[in-house]
């Protein structure tokens, strides 16, 4: 009997669309391949047991120690998986592969518009502009782009509200546990007690949906209480306000319960009715149709061996306080609270995830491998296709600048333009020498002088290296920094 075999990334009803019994396979082992945190693993289940139950006697739920042994024997039809792993399983035990699904673009269009491009001039605003132009998105009738700009990056640049603690907007939407919740956390409970697995981050309750009608909520929520907003501080941050006007559906949509179709339609349906501004719906669209489209494409493009990239010859493990998620052992607001944050709910925006914890690893030379396991095990949305981009290429530059034309270094400026961290940090983001200096300014012109001889090439970092040839205490800098243990 041929079944449909349902991986956890697709678990919405654009997955299914034959009428044979569906598989899906539950096992522990996938939470050994790196270490995972506890509220991504009760996600994982608790979206997966959810489906199981909406599927009634349709569905055959697996528990077995690995995937394989779950699937030899099986005539199976699957929709392509999202890792090269998974995908060399089902080709292995012979399965009737359909092509990938959930994105904007199919991995066909992408070859169509890679052809006769070299890796380095993959550009992703140009890839951005196709797809509008393919999808006719935010055009005019003349297709020209509306409002006259294809990216509005420029108004959504602002820094907090002074004075605020938070945006001051409505609640998330938040999903309700039910009795699948706490099956799934009894047996998270007991699996650790059995040392059959071992979770980083804290338990908590369950903020992401798990179910598509759960998914379609969390949209309707968001389109209304927060895209208004989402430009303007899209790239802000408020140490008390973890969410800021973000969407929180890349889960969503990771899990396959939401279409990036159907998210883009809601958000300019909101633009046409006048109830969200061109600023904030371009913003959200170029994340949705732009950066995750391009993440995922790039994934399967630049082949399995890409975490191992390593452009800048960085060697420095994940200290413990992040792989431990502790953190009372950092003394850096930023990054303390960024990893509290991540502790607490298994998530950061992008900035934080950027500007914050990306910025540590590049300026201190942490592995791109072992930063892309740990951004894939620590965050709920962490999925094989999308951390090693955005991790090696984007955040550590060790690609070499195939994702990102410059490596995004900053110092504490930035940070305290664009946060309220510095306020109440022991070290001060003016100072580069002494008890009080910043890490993430020394670090900065530390990281800037390392790689002078590398980065004076390219055009992006003209003005960066100048500042540090003006630098009269550099010397200090490197050597205090060479002797930095913790930040």
């Amino acid at each position: 009997m041929r079944q449909r075999l349902l991986f956890a990334e697709q678990l919405g009803p654009m997955f299914d669309d034959g009428d044979e019994p569906v598989l899906l396979v539950e096992s522990v082992a996938a939470f050994r391949h790196r270490p995972t945190h506890r509220q991504k693993a009760h996600l994982y289940l608790s979206a997966m047991r959810h489906r199981a139950r909406e599927l009634g006697d349709r569905a055959e739920l697996v528990r077995a120690p690995t995937f394989r042994s779950a699937l030899e024997g099986r005539d199976l039809v699957v929709v392509d998986p999202p890792s090269f792993r998974a995908r060399r399983l089902v080709r292995e035990l012979g399965a009737d592969v359909l092509p990938s699904r959930g994105f904007v673009t199919s991995e066909e269009d992408f070859a169509e518009w890679v052809r006769g491009r070299d890796d380095r001039t993959l550009v992703m605003d140009q890839f951005y502009r196709w797809v509008r132009q393919r999808e006719g998105l935010l055009l005019t009738r003349a297709g020209k782009p509306l409002g006259g700009r294809w990216s509005y990056d420029a108004d959504n640049r602002q820094a907090p509200p002074k004075k605020q603690a938070t945006l001051g907007l409505p609640e998330p939407w938040w999903p309700e546990e039910d009795e699948i919740d706490d099956e799934v956390r009894a047996d998270l409970d007991r699996w650790e007690a059995d040392g059959v697995v071992s979770f980083i981050g804290d338990d908590g309750p369950r903020r992401f949906p798990a179910t598509r009608r759960e998914a379609l909520a969390a949209l309707r929520a968001f389109v209304r209480d927060r895209l208004p907003t989402f430009g303007p501080y899209e790239d802000a941050t408020l140490d008390a306000d973890w969410t800021m006007s973000h969407s929180l559906l890349s889960t969503s949509m990771n899990l396959g319960l939401l279409d990036p179709r159907e998210v883009v339609g809601r958000v300019l349906d909101a633009h046409a009715a006048g109830e969200a501004p061109l600023n904030s719906v371009e913003g959200f669209v170029r994340q949705i149709v732009g950066w995750r489209d391009w993440m995922w494409h790039l994934y399967w493009h630049l082949g399995e061996g890409y975490p191992h990239r390593n452009a800048l010859h960085a060697r420095r493990r994940v200290p413990d306080s992040w792989w431990e998620l502790d953190p009372d052992a950092i003394e850096a607001n930023c990054l303390s609270s960024v990893v509290r944050g991540v502790r607490d709910h298994g998530w950061a925006h992008h900035i934080q995830r950027l500007m914050v914890l990306g910025n540590v690893a590049l300026t201190r030379g942490y592995s791109p491998l072992e930063t892309t396991e740990w951004f894939t095990g620590a965050f709920v949305d962490g999925t094989p296709w999308v951390m090693p981009t955005n991790v090696v290429g984007m955040s550590l530059h060790a690609d070499g600048g195939i994702v990102a034309t410059k490596p995004y270094a900053s110092g504490g400026a930035y940070i305290d333009r664009m946060t309220d961290y510095c306020r109440g940090c022991r070290f001060d983001p003016k100072v580069r020498v002494g008890e009080d200096a910043c890490p993430f300014t020394a670090g900065y012109w530390a990281f800037l002088a390392k790689h002078e001889e590398r980065f004076r090439e390219n055009p992006r970092m003209v003005q960066p290296l100048g500042g540090l040839r003006r630098l009269k205490d550099l010397d200090a800098v490197i050597e205090q920094e060479r002797h930095r243990r913790s930040l």
